[in-house]
C-alpha cells in the first residue's frame, strides 16, 4: 500500500485507527465485571474528565478564538451527547439491538458526505455498509428482541451524533495537534456529562481496588489512548473508512464474551461475524480507492 501524508504506510494507519474500536469493545466486559452497578453517567464522566485533564496538562495548547464553536460542537457529538445517548440505549435495549442500530453509522457518514461535499457514495460502499448492518443483525439480534421506543430513539440519535462527529472532524480543520485536540474534546465532553452523573446517578461513596483499576483502565486506555488514535485516523483517512472501523467494537465485545464469559455463538451468528468483517474490508476498499488518504474526503 502507498504511504500517506505522514509517510506511514496506509495499512499501518488503518491498523492504528482500528485499535480504538477494538479497545472500546472491551468496555462492556470491564463495566459488567468490575465497575459498580447503576452509575452509567458517572462511569462516562470518569472516563473522559481525567483523560482530558491529563492531556491538557501535558500539551498546553489553546484553540484559536474562531475554533471554540466547532470544538464545542464536536465535543458534544463525539463525547458528551454520544456517551449519554449510548448509556440510555444500553439501559433500555438489549445489547444486540443497540449494536445493530449503531451499525448504520457508515451509511450516515456517506449520506453526510453526499449532502455537504457532493461526494456521491460508490455502489460498493453502499452495498458493503448495508451488508454490515444486516450481518450485525444476524450476529446479535435474538428472536423476540425488545424494541423500546425511547431506547431505539436514543440509539439512532447516538449513531447520528457519532456519524456527524466523525464527518465534521474531517470537514472542519481545527488548528490543534491531535493530542491537544483530543484533550479538549474529552474535557469539554466530560464537563457536559458531569451534571448528568451528579443528578441521575447514586453517589459514589467508596470503591474497591478492582473498581479503581477498572476506572483507570477505562480512562487511560479506553478513552485517552483510543480517542487519540481515533481522532488521528480522522485526520488521515476518509470519514467513511474510519466510521466502518467502528463496527469492530461490537465484534470485539462478542469475541470477549465468547472467550471470557462463555457466551454462546450460533452458526448464524458466526456467519454474521464473518459478514461484518467482509463489510468492513469492502468499505475500506471502496472509500480508500475514491479518496487519497490525507486529503479531504
Amino acid at each position: 500500500m502507498k504511504p500517506n501524508a505522514t509517510n506511514t504506510p496506509l495499512g499501518t494507519q488503518l491498523l492504528l485507527t482500528a485499535i480504538a474500536p477494538l479497545i472500546w469493545g472491551t468496555t462492556y466486559l470491564v463495566t459488567s465485571e468490575w465497575l459498580p452497578a447503576g452509575r452509567p453517567f458517572t462511569a462516562a464522566a470518569l472516563r473522559c474528565l481525567p483523560a482530558g485533564l491529563l492531556l491538557l496538562l501535558c500539551f498546553r495548547q489553546w484553540p484559536r478564538r474562531q475554533d471554540w464553536g466547532p470544538l464545542a460542537l464536536l465535543s458534544a457529538l463525539n463525547i458528551g451527547a454520544f456517551q449519554a445517548l449510548l448509556f440510555v440505549a444500553a439501559y433500555r435495549l438489549p445489547g444486540g439491538v443497540a449494536a445493530v442500530l449503531g451499525a448504520i453509522q457508515p451509511l450516515l457518514v456517506m449520506a453526510m458526505a453526499w449532502a455537504m461535499d457532493g461526494r456521491r457514495p460508490r455502489r460498493l460502499a453502499l452495498a458493503a455498509g448495508t451488508g454490515g448492518v444486516l450481518s450485525m443483525a444476524a450476529l446479535l439480534l435474538a428472536p423476540g428482541a425488545a424494541w423500546d421506543a425511547m431506547g431505539v430513539s436514543a440509539a439512532l440519535a447516538g449513531a447520528a451524533c457519532m456519524a456527524a462527529g466523525t464527518f465534521l472532524s474531517r470537514h472542519w480543520r481545527i488548528d490543534l495537534p491531535v493530542l491537544p485536540l483530543t484533550g479538549w474534546q474529552l474535557l469539554l465532553g466530560g464537563l457536559m456529562l458531569l451534571p448528568l452523573a451528579l443528578w441521575l446517578d447514586p453517589a459514589l461513596t467508596q470503591i474497591s481496588a478492582s473498581e479503581a483499576g477498572a476506572y483507570l483502565y477505562l480512562s487511560l486506555i479506553g478513552t485517552l489512548l483510543s480517542y487519540a488514535l481515533w481522532f488521528r485516523g480522522l485526520r488521515l483517512l476518509p470519514p467513511v473508512s474510519v466510521a466502518s472501523l467502528g463496527l469492530l467494537s461490537p465484534l470485539c465485545a462478542v469475541l470477549l464474551g465468547w472467550l471470557w464469559l462463555d457466551q454462546g455463538l450460533s452458526p448464524i451468528g458466526a456467519l454474521g461475524f464473518l459478514g461484518v468483517l467482509i463489510s468492513i474490508a469492502l468499505v475500506q476498499r471502496a472509500s480508500l480507492s475514491s479518496a487519497a488518504p490525507g486529503t479531504k474526503a
